[in-house]
């Protein structure tokens, strides 16, 4: 065979390009070139290696309608994500949420491996959606599933927080581990004597062996699913969070548009993990969309709080534009 560097012959080049037509265009088997070409199989391989060496054949990834890889790879690009997913979506607000959950249930179906140890925030409409439309995983892919802040509320919706952390269990072959408490208490005082309850001291414990993060991404106005828990933050102190240039928060930890941490006042009251403790987790998924998100999911990139981003592709574009 020529050597790619060398300039081969007219005749030579006419070869390649019947081999890499026929293989290529027709989908003609190697064998079958060979045979009809009257040379050995390995000899057409080098054929074809050489022409793709030297530009004959070139291989062009077509993105299909509603696949946005370029989008993907721009945001990982920007904000410096391991991963991204984009979703095509019509609609706003609350239509978003099948398509993130399905896109979500997606993910995870090809990612969980074996072994983690996954961290859920229990408050998001679209991971409970996600782990409806979740399958099953056979071995299991996880040790534990655990809720990485307070949930008790109103019971109704109490109940949909406990589904999500047992239900993602059950998916995955994993152990659920509770947080038995209100993510929001009266005083300081308080948080420190409920940590010390066995059930909630592990799942604190738990929040130090985490290997995954699952987590949605709330924007300042506290989502509806939210405000029936009983446990969303009282209008005084949304005021103050806006003062203090709060634009979302990743469970129940709010930052400003550069991903700082807020000092809101109800910070000592709250029984959830730590930022540091969730920024050390290797996988960080954040799940968010919606235009009224897009403050938010910013803020969260920036501020590391996420490092795996699932939303929508008019979200995606805004916070490339900007």
């Amino acid at each position: 065979m020529a050597a790619a560097s060398s300039t081969p012959s007219p005749d030579h080049m006419r070869l390649l390009v019947k081999v890499a037509r026929m293989y290529h265009e027709r989908g003609v088997r190697q064998p079958e070139i060979a045979a009809h070409l009257h040379m050995s199989q390995p000899r057409v391989s080098r054929l074809l290696k050489e022409a793709a060496d030297r530009g004959v054949v070139r291989t062009v990834v077509v993105s299909p309608e509603g696949v946005h890889a370029e989008l993907e790879e721009a945001l990982v690009e920007r904000y410096g994500l391991r991963d991204a997913v984009v979703v095509e979506v019509e609609g706003a607000g609350i239509d978003v949420i099948p398509a993130l959950a399905a896109a979500t249930a997606t993910y995870l179906d090809a990612t969980l491996k074996g072994g983690d140890v996954i961290g859920v925030s229990s408050w998001s409409a679209t991971l409970l959606e996600a782990v409806k439309v979740m399958r099953a995983k056979t071995p299991s892919v996880a040790h534990e599933v655990v809720q990485l802040v307070g949930g008790s509320g109103s019971p109704e919706v109490q109940l949909h927080a406990t589904r999500l952390t047992s239900r993602l269990a059950e998916l995955t072959g994993a152990r659920p581990v509770f947080a038995p408490s209100a993510a929001l208490v009266g005083s300081r005082e308080l948080r420190d004597l409920l940590a010390r309850e066995p059930e909630m001291a592990e799942a604190m414990r738990a929040w130090s062996r985490l290997t995954l993060a699952l987590l949605g991404i709330g924007s300042l106005d506290p989502s509806p699913l939210l405000r029936r828990s009983g446990n969303a933050i009282t209008l005084e102190d949304q005021r103050q969070l806006k003062e203090l240039g709060a634009v979302g928060d990743v469970c129940a930890r709010y930052f400003d548009i550069e991903g700082n941490p807020v000092d809101a006042s109800f910070n000592d009251r709250l029984i959830g993990i730590a930022p540091d403790r969730l920024r050390a987790v290797e996988r960080r998924i954040g799940v968010a969309g919606g235009i009224d998100k897009v403050a938010a999911i910013r803020g969260a990139a920036r501020g590391a709080w996420i490092n795996v981003l699932i939303t929508d592709a008019d979200v995606a574009r805004r916070l490339l534009n900007n």
